[in-house]
């Protein structure tokens, strides 16, 4: 038999393989509805619930001054970042407050605090948080000291005798941040890429694996032995038929959501973006048929594919940067394929970057996805020998 008709057998098996996995998945209403609520409403719910900016952060005020600076000073915490809870007795009203959890900071201003400041002696003013949740907490000083700062400019200026808007201000360094790729820092462009990055390496990691052992739970794995099929012929189809609905999903996920909901700008080539893609689900796939080869039935997937989607997900970088990693972490990040699927996406949608820039990235993680599909290959060989 000459090379092209062997060729052309290959072929002809491979496509017929896809054709009935397709056709599968198809008839799969559960797993349908499972793809299209995890690509659109899990993608939407993470970009609309999931916030790290602090709003309506219920804050007290004692005023022991009872000037009109120090009520400049309380009228300058207002919406959206902070919630006026009120001007309050004293400290202990304070503890009070922040103890039973009805306000997140309670702002002590001292008193003589204006003869102070017209005098221009350094004055500071007391700020408690409520750092059982110190993330939060840390994030509403941040708050603060954002609106304190300003001020604080103002009245010194005013104790020189000098106006804000005069044109005779001293020499000064103007602090004017600059901030790329997400000029407004909206929470929902990060959250919802990353939510989509969830998404899709969990189903490129379920899906293959629930496949292959549902042919064990029918008994049409057995089938699939004895037929002329290699094992490639019998793994590939289900890795292409999986990849094309990942795809499908990522379209509906990008110009249904990401898109027109969040207006996230996908600077890239959505060709580019979709060609990693299918590379990172032929990585993960290697995964999900190592999963199957030892697994016996769906509940073993399932407890499986989480053991290994958990550490996989928060060593990706989403929760925590590299430079905080500690060594033997960093070295487990670097060697899974999701850190570097993360990068690549949010380079190619917010940044912009092309294959130039990204090429190291790409290689490494062709790499990584390449040694464990042949692993899983060998395994899922040695099983069906």
């Amino acid at each position: 038999m000459s090379l092209m008709n062997v060729w052309k057998n290959w072929a002809s098996r491979l496509s017929v393989m896809t054709y009935k996995e397709i056709l599968q998945f198809l008839r799969d209403p559960i797993l349908m509805l499972i793809l299209v609520y995890a690509f659109i409403l899990g993608v939407r719910n993470a970009g609309t619930s999931v916030s790290m900016q602090i709003e309506h952060a219920p804050i007290a005020f004692i005023d022991n001054d009872r000037s009109n600076t120090s009520r400049e000073v309380i009228y300058s915490f207002q919406e959206p970042w902070f919630s006026p809870y009120g001007v309050i007795s004293g400290p202990r009203e304070g503890q009070r407050l922040l103890d039973s959890g009805k306000v997140m900071a309670v702002l002590d201003i001292p008193p003589q605090f204006e003869e102070s400041l017209m005098r221009g002696d350094p004055e500071s003013i007391q700020l408690q948080l409520d750092t059982s949740n110190s993330s939060i907490a840390e994030i509403v000083e941040g708050y603060a000291s954002q609106v304190m700062a300003p001020l604080g400019q103002t009245f010194g200026l005013k104790s020189l005798g000098i106006s804000s808007s005069s044109s005779s201000l001293p020499p000064g360094i103007i602090d004017a941040h600059r901030i790329w790729f997400n000029p407004n820092v909206l929470d929902s462009w990060f959250q919802s890429v990353c939510q989509l990055i969830q998404v899709i390496t969990m189903l490129a990691l379920l899906l293959p694996a629930a496949a292959m052992v549902r042919e064990k739970e029918r008994g049409t794995i057995e089938q699939l032995t004895v037929s002329p099929l290699s094992p490639l012929q019998i793994i590939l189809p289900k890795v292409i038929s999986m990849t094309l609905a990942i795809i499908i999903g990522c379209c509906l996920s990008l110009f249904i959501v990401i898109g027109p909901m969040f207006h996230v700008p996908m600077k890239g080539s959505l060709l580019l973006f979709f060609v990693i893609t299918a590379i990172y689900v032929f990585s993960m796939t290697g995964i999900g048929v190592f999963i199957a080869s030892i697994s016996r039935n769906l509940a073993q997937v399932g407890l499986l594919s989480i053991m290994l989607l958990t550490p996989m997900i928060y060593l990706s970088g989403k929760f925590t940067p590299p430079e905080a990693m500690p060594g033997a972490l960093l070295a487990v990040m670097y060697i899974q394929p999701t850190y570097y699927y993360l990068n690549i996406v949010f380079g190619i949608l917010l940044k912009g970057a092309g294959v130039q820039i990204l090429w190291l990235q790409i290689l490494i993680m062709i790499a990584l996805g390449s040694v464990i599909f042949i692993a899983a290959m060998r395994r899922f060989k040695r099983q069906m020998g």
